[in-house]
């Protein structure tokens, strides 16, 4: 359970600011078909994730466990401090697709997913917690949980949020979590 909650936590929190949901935002402006963004995104999210949480789980199986541990832990304090850059939204606004919105999505993020922090720390949660499945569901709950309301309520909902301090708060969680791992060899 810890696994599925701390994946969840992570990436909900990662997410907030970063450039898919603001790629979620642009596309929830351009297709009236907000169930087909979502499940664009979740399918997305799902291959990119499991394939992400399977390579950590990978790159633990051939780590020494001694070494794994420093290295997640070091790579847990990277990535907090990463998510204090603020990401930008790199799609150009011109261009134009015929498909609908499911298709669109789906491609969309799936490549903007990929070398993303959320990436990363779906990588960095496989290995810790060698859990292909629980870490997918966790990581893609997170990114449901923080891209969902922006496709249903868009800039209202944005216009609540403070993704300075979303930034803060999961920079500081990523570096307890890699402090825990450092000193327990797991958390």
């Amino acid at each position: 359970m810890e696994s599925l909650l701390t994946s969840t936590f992570t990436v909900a929190l990662a997410e907030i600011g970063d450039k898919t949901q603001l790629l979620a935002l642009f596309l929830a402006a351009r297709f009236a078909s907000k169930y087909q963004i979502i499940l664009g995104i979740l399918a997305a999210t799902l291959l990119n994730h499991a394939v992400s949480a399977w390579l950590g789980l990978a790159l633990a199986d051939w780590i020494p466990e001694d070494r794994m541990n420093k290295i997640i832990a070091i790579s847990f304090f990277v990535v907090g401090l990463w998510l204090l850059i603020p990401d930008k939204d790199n799609n150009d606004e011109n261009t134009k697709t015929k498909n609908n919105a499911f298709i669109a999505t789906f491609l969309l993020f799936f490549i903007a997913e990929i070398g993303d922090k959320t990436q990363v720390a779906t990588v960095l949660l496989g290995a810790h917690y060698q859990s292909i499945f629980l870490v997918t569901v966790g990581t893609t709950l997170g990114m449901m949980i923080a891209n969902v309301p922006v496709v249903l309520a868009g800039q209202h909902i944005m216009n609540k949020f403070n993704p300075a301090k979303a930034h803060i708060i999961a920079c500081l969680f990523f570096i307890a979590i890699g402090v825990l791992t450092w000193w327990n060899g797991s958390w």
